[in-house]
């Protein structure tokens, strides 16, 4: 009991309502079903080649993409909570009409839709996060929300890999309902946390880091061109790790036939896992470095992790890489967004929250398509030493840019 408590000290003292948004983020990733097996649905259900379900996957994230640039706007100048409700209540809805066998192929659209109404909320919620904390507690605050995702994860996708091949249709209607449960207490639960007009007013002058600017979104970014620089670098990592989305599945089937669903729900299940009982320490280690160094550092682990998954067929060795991994999406996801959020304007959080995603989502975007064109003609071991090698190429570029940014300061 001792040490379940001194495992949770460093997250005593954060605001009561960034404890409901963990309680709500569990709920709804518990029922995050769909997108962690739509590539198996779309080849396997559907019949797409490996080619056009990457181009269907790139699809939803240039739907995603607008709408995050709306929802950032309109979190900014309207407030945070009522956008999140009502995006959350529609993008839900989207979801249901897709769990019935007649829909078809018209599930794309309805998929679409669903993205759309979720990218609405998304600059939302992660200016609430910020609204919610300061800078002298938003590492462990940002950790215990990536803690809470995780572990509503570990559970569902272990139900999930059940579900995808027992119950398809309940993929699809448990999201949706995973998704009611979670706005439901927001709503009710976390206050409007957009900041006043006084509190932006008053930071100008000031010399922080997150002074309000008088100007637009594209002024405001320009001020900030350390940000601009990050996102593009972290970009790379994200063309990397959204192959454990996209061809890991697909290569845990050609390596181990019918049994690959399941063996790629418990990799899954594992990286929920290990975020669960790392995350804290990992944290409470990396808070002696500045953000930008773990950033860094997680670059090669993600090199020595995703480089040699294709290596030989071996269900332990896909254990051992997805643990690596896992431990660089660890140190990545506690010190990537306190870098952004400690850097960007009180005045324009939500509206940074929309475009830096979307600028360092292009990796994700075209990493599917270009991947999945890739493995149709070389095949899929041929591809992660390749994502290993972009990994590296990262990792050293953010080091750089770090020493760089030091350096600068110290003028």
């Amino acid at each position: 009991m001792n040490a379940f408590k001194r495992y949770f000290d460093v997250y005593r003292g954060l605001p009561s309502s960034l404890y409901m948004l963990f309680f709500a983020t569990i709920i709804n990733s518990m029922g995050m079903f769909v997108f962690p097996f739509l590539t198996l649905y779309l080849t396997g259900r559907l019949g797409m080649s490996q080619e056009k379900a990457g181009f269907f996957i790139m699809m939803l994230y240039l739907v995603y993409g607008p709408a995050s640039l709306i929802g950032g706007k309109l979190a900014d100048s309207f407030g945070r909570k009522k956008l999140m409700v009502i995006a959350q209540v529609l993008s839900g809805l989207c979801y249901i009409p897709c769990g019935f066998p007649t829909v078809g192929s018209n599930i794309r659209w309805f998929l679409l839709a669903s993205v759309f109404f979720d990218g609405l909320t998304d600059p939302a919620r992660s200016a609430m996060m910020t609204d919610l904390t300061s800078s002298e507690n938003r590492r462990p605050a940002f950790s215990l929300i990536y803690l809470g995702h995780n572990l509503g994860f570990a559970v569902g996708m272990l139900l999930a890999g059940f579900l995808f091949e027992n119950y398809t249709s309940w993929l699809f209607w448990g999201n949706a309902i995973a998704i009611f449960a979670a706005i439901t207490l927001v709503g009710l639960k976390v206050p409007e946390t957009k900041p006043s007009r006084g509190q932006i007013e008053k930071s100008f002058g000031t010399g922080r880091q997150d002074e309000a600017h008088r100007g637009n979104i594209i002024q405001a970014l320009l001020s900030r061109p350390n940000l601009i620089i990050f996102t593009l670098l972290t970009g790379l990592y994200g063309f990397v790790y959204a192959q454990h989305r996209f061809i890991l599945p697909l290569q845990t089937k050609e390596f181990f036939g019918a049994r690959g669903s399941v063996i790629y729900g418990t990799l899954m299940t594992l990286n929920a896992v290990m975020v669960i009982l790392l995350s804290t320490p990992i944290m409470t280690i990396t808070q002696r470095w500045k953000p930008i160094n773990a950033v860094a550092f997680s670059g090669f682990l993600f090199a020595l992790g995703f480089g040699f998954i294709g290596f030989r067929p071996s269900v332990m060795l896909m254990y051992v890489t997805t643990a690596i991994w896992t431990l660089g999406e660890i140190v990545n996801a506690t010190n990537e967004g306190t870098y952004v959020a400690n850097n960007t304007p009180i005045s324009h959080r939500a509206r940074f929250q929309a475009f830096l995603p979307l600028l360092g989502g292009i990796g994700w975007t075209i990493s599917p398509p270009i991947v999945g064109s890739f493995t149709d003609h070389f095949g899929l071991r041929m591809a992660w030493p390749i994502l290993g090698a972009i990994a590296v190429l990262a990792g050293l570029s953010i080091f750089y840019f770090g020493l760089m940014e030091k350096r600068a300061n110290k003028k």
